[in-house]
């Protein structure tokens, strides 16, 4: 089983925080009984729970990007001031 990131996870509501935990047990419960076929759909199940939380995530990172960019406009333009 593959975990998301800790930057995913912490983008995860507590619902859905909660459901990937266990999730994640079963995966690797059937894991460790050599169940690999079953453990593939287990973890595209987590890969579909986690996609809103990376979208959360991206979402996060644009804005900071916005914000940085409007910071050096505004330096931009204080510099010409001076």
């Amino acid at each position: 089983m593959r975990h998301a990131s800790v930057q995913v996870r912490a983008k995860l509501t507590s619902d859905e925080l909660e459901r990937y935990e266990n999730l994640f047990e079963i995966g690797k419960f059937l894991e460790s009984q050599n169940k690999y076929d079953l453990a593939y759909h287990v973890q595209k199940e987590i890969e579909y729970l986690i996609s809103p939380a990376i979208e959360r995530l991206k979402e996060g990172s644009k804005e900071r990007d916005r914000m940085n960019q409007d910071f050096i406009q505004q330096l931009d333009e204080d510099t010409t001031k001076s």
